[in-house]
């Protein structure tokens, strides 16, 4: 029974703001220098055999796919299109924004990244329409959160490979409930607007002409989009060469059709990759190391045992690992929660006849709603940083999006097919 300790060591560690690949290797050191006999060779061949699986090299091209986009001139045409079908509305600009995440969400791979962009883009243009600063904050960043549900969410492929389910199965998976988050967020948005008289972007519909052009414009993303999710769809490749495809496309589009984009964009592109592809690789090798000592010790079995002894039932469950979710959430990094819950959770799952692929989007939802929690949410502290708002200020103009994310949260928990239904 040393599993406890290791795992409280990482929660101690994880409060100690240290990083996450960090905490998991101490803990994941500390039981073979101070708990198991097992050669310490075995530590090293469990770090480093994680980082020989094939399907990881899905995840270095979407974060490139995702560091292109900011040079391709896509968002500002992407804004386009989403005006075009909500601009009209009350509280156009929000509604905007919010349909501007969801469409970027396929193709950049990481709420971070969009929120950055999107807070420096369209928080002053909101503002200077005559909408409260916060409120505008809170819409950028409750959209952001759509992105690791939209694919290819690079929360989606590490689940994936956490709990050895199809990488394919995730991003169908994602759709549905990425979209339905887009309208509650949206519908949010609109009674907020309505209630404080906040005008529609654009005067009239566009007329036939307008929409033509502008979707002409904005055809090349696209493709981008049919081609990453039509091509796993009808198995003309897999995850890691719509990859490779994607960002193939991506440089067409930046250099050939925009030319908008430069050689030192991609010389900048393939620097942040290479660290952002470190970090996760480092995270991923830590936590296989540290699945691997769960398994041993039959941590997942014992609290199978635990949780079943409590209640059989499949729904009370849900309900319980949400509440559980959510309070860590708000204490410990996402990325951190996946690494550690799923390996000791997946046993439960399957004994209660829950689809591993759909507890993926809960569990993913769950993440998205802890980057907005106070004290350690990412994306809330990014974007009041960049937007220079109060927390409070944040936290009370976005109530009702954030009340919208919950019921997004309950729906995907308890409706399944929101998640299986492009997957079956």
């Amino acid at each position: 029974m040393s599993w406890p300790v290791i795992v409280l060591i990482m929660l101690v560690l994880f409060a100690l703001n240290m990083r996450l690949y960090i905490a998991v290797f101490a803990a994941v050191l500390s039981y073979f220098v101070f708990f198991s006999p097992v050669p310490h060779q075995i530590a090293v061949q469990r770090l480093i055999g994680a980082s020989q699986n094939m399907s990881l090299v899905a995840i270095p091209f979407f974060i490139l796919l995702g560091t292109l986009m900011d040079h391709t001139g896509v968002a500002r045409r992407l804004l386009r299109v989403a005006d075009l079908f909500v601009g009209k509305f009350t509280g156009g600009m929000a509604l905007t924004n919010i349909g501007l995440s969801t469409l970027l969400g396929g193709v950049s791979a990481s709420n971070l990244a969009d929120s950055a962009m999107l807070t420096r883009m369209l928080v002053p243009e909101m503002e200077r329409a005559g909408y409260n600063r916060a409120f505008a904050a809170a819409v950028t960043a409750s959209g952001a959160l759509i992105t690791p549900i939209i694919p290819p969410g690079i929360a989606l492929i590490i689940y994936a490979l956490v709990a050895d389910v199809s990488i394919g199965s995730m991003f169908m998976a994602g759709i549905l409930p990425g979209i339905m988050m887009a309208v509650l967020l949206m519908l949010s948005a609109y009674f907020v607007s309505k209630r404080r008289g906040y005008r529609p972007s654009r005067e009239q519909w566009p007329s036939a002409g307008e929409t033509v052009k502008t979707l002409a414009l904005a055809w090349p993303v696209l493709l981008l989009l049919v081609a990453i999710i039509g091509g796993i769809r009808m198995n003309v490749f897999t995850p890691t060469e719509a990859g490779a495809v994607a960002v193939a496309i991506v440089l067409a589009i930046g250099f050939v059709i925009y030319r908008e984009m430069r050689v030192e964009h991609v010389v900048h592109a393939l620097t942040e990759t290479f660290k952002s592809t470190s970090a996760v690789m480092l995270v991923i090798m830590a936590s296989s190391a540290l699945a691997w000592i769960l398994s041993l010790e039959q941590a997942a079995q014992q609290l199978a045992v635990m949780i079943t002894s409590f209640t059989a039932n499949k729904y009370v469950f849900l309900l319980l690992l949400n509440v559980i979710l959510l309070v860590l959430g708000m204490l410990i990094e996402g990325n951190a929660i996946l690494i550690v819950m799923v390996p000791l959770i997946m046993p439960t799952v399957h004994q209660l006849g829950i689809d591993p692929v759909h507890f993926g989007i809960v569990i993913i939802v769950n993440l998205a709603l802890g980057c907005l929690s106070p004290p350690v949410g990412t994306v809330m502290l990014l974007v009041c940083n960049l937007a220079k708002v109060k927390m409070s200020d944040f936290l009370s103009e976005g109530a009702l999006l954030f009340a919208a994310l919950f019921l997004s949260l309950i729906l995907v928990t308890y409706v399944p097919m929101l998640s299986l239904a492009f997957v079956n």
